[in-house]
């Protein structure tokens, strides 16, 4: 059975850093499209980052600069290195994985497998 399984959140201070890690299983996602969504209480889930099989990547305006995506696709495994964390990136941190996808698209609805999300918190 496909899984996506995410890991890597917890809480840091304002300007700590943090790195969530998706695990993939049960098929192959080597050629699929990859993501990160967050969604904070009371907020829709929001695109934050996302990555082609070839390593194309896109990012949300609120966090270029700060933020890199990756992929191993060896280890079936997309990464997110977060720096220079804010209060408002607190959120629950989904992965996500689209079919054969090419450029990431930024709606949720376009991907077809999720995790189960990790929780980040960013204190003041």
């Amino acid at each position: 059975q496909a899984q996506l399984v995410e890991s890597g959140g917890g809480l840091v201070q304002t300007g700590g850093s943090l790195r969530l890690s998706c695990a993939a299983s049960g098929r192959a996602f080597n050629l699929d499209t990859m993501a990160w969504f967050r969604q904070a209480p009371g907020k829709e889930r929001e695109f934050v980052s996302g990555v082609s099989w070839v390593s194309g990547t896109r990012y949300a305006e609120f966090v270029k600069g700060r933020f890199a995506i990756s992929r191993n696709n060896g280890k079936m495994t997309m990464y997110l290195q977060m720096n220079s964390l804010k209060p408002e990136d607190t959120a629950v941190y989904y992965c996500a994985s689209k079919l054969y996808g090419g450029a990431p698209p930024t709606s949720a609805t376009d991907y077809t497998y999720w995790g189960q999300g990790t929780q980040v918190t960013v204190s003041a």
